[in-house]
């Protein structure tokens, strides 16, 4: 399975570098307040679907542009593109996102980055890999000397109020904050050990699912703000390598509210 979910994700960053080297002519619409999507996207995801619907055609998917198909205990999660903005402007960070779900539980991940050549790759009791080397994530162990990643609220900004406190708060207590624009890619650096932990409210479950076990099989801990395992549901993330996570948790609590904590959007 994991095979052909790499097999996939090689298929559509074939297309979104194609894509790449001729944007302006692609077809761009928004779907909703700083929220893009292009044809490249479609390409991608129906590329990903041919191959794993292919191998597998009695499993369900659940993709960010064509919603939920079938029923089964195995569900493949896709984000085709993850990243789109970054995209559109050519700016080289950005990542094909699958992963896999059985009975809803993350069973197997791949998360391409088309621009550097690096697939990361996860199975669940199997450990985590950077082109078939395994990866761990970063020794580091304070949080004063951590580089954390995280995602601005750019659709939604309920909670911005309190992402600015944990912004301010985090800026003073770490060695640095990075927004790079591509969640699934920053959870895998976390996995790298290229930073030391992220964090971001209101994510979809397709931005994160793969990014989470490869963390998760690499030696760190995910969760939700409430330190719970909602992670999925929620969208509210919290990673990084043990002793920075717990830190990191306890950082942004002051700020945490009950909506939250609570897992609402």
């Amino acid at each position: 399975m994991l095979n052909t979910a790499v097999k996939a994700a090689r298929r559509a960053g074939a297309i979104i570098s194609r894509a790449s080297l001729d944007i302006d002519l692609l077809n761009v619409r928004s779907k909703r307040e700083n929220d893009f999507v292009s044809e490249v996207d479609h390409a991608a995801e129906q590329a990903i679907i041919e191959t794993l619907l292919a191998a597998y055609p009695k499993h369900a998917i659940l993709a960010e542009e064509s919603g939920v198909t079938g029923e089964s205990e195995y569900q493949w999660v896709i984000d085709p593109l993850d990243g789109t903005t970054n995209f559109l402007h050519g700016f080289p960070q950005y990542a094909v996102s699958i992963a896999l779900l059985h009975k809803g539980q993350l069973a197997h991940a791949v998360v391409y980055d088309p621009t550097r050549n690096e697939l990361f790759t996860a199975s669940r009791g199997r450990g985590a890999y950077l082109n078939e080397r395994r990866i761990r994530v970063s020794k580091r162990d304070k949080l004063k000397s951590a580089l954390i990643g995280t995602g601005l609220p750019f659709r939604d900004f309920t909670h911005l109020d309190a992402y600015m406190g944990m912004f301010r708060d985090l800026t003073q207590k770490t060695a640095g904050l990075r927004r790079p624009g591509s969640a699934a890619l920053d959870l895998a650096w976390v996995a790298a050990g290229r930073t030391d932990g992220f964090f971001e409210i209101g994510l979809n479950v397709w931005d994160i699912a793969a990014g989470c076990l490869l963390i998760l099989e690499a030696g760190g801990l995910v969760s939700d703000f409430a330190g719970e395992e909602g992670y999925l549901k929620s969208g509210h993330v919290v990673a990084g390598t043990p002793k920075v996570f717990a830190q990191l948790l306890q950082a942004l609590s002051p700020h945490v509210t009950p909506a939250l904590r609570g897992g609402e959007g």
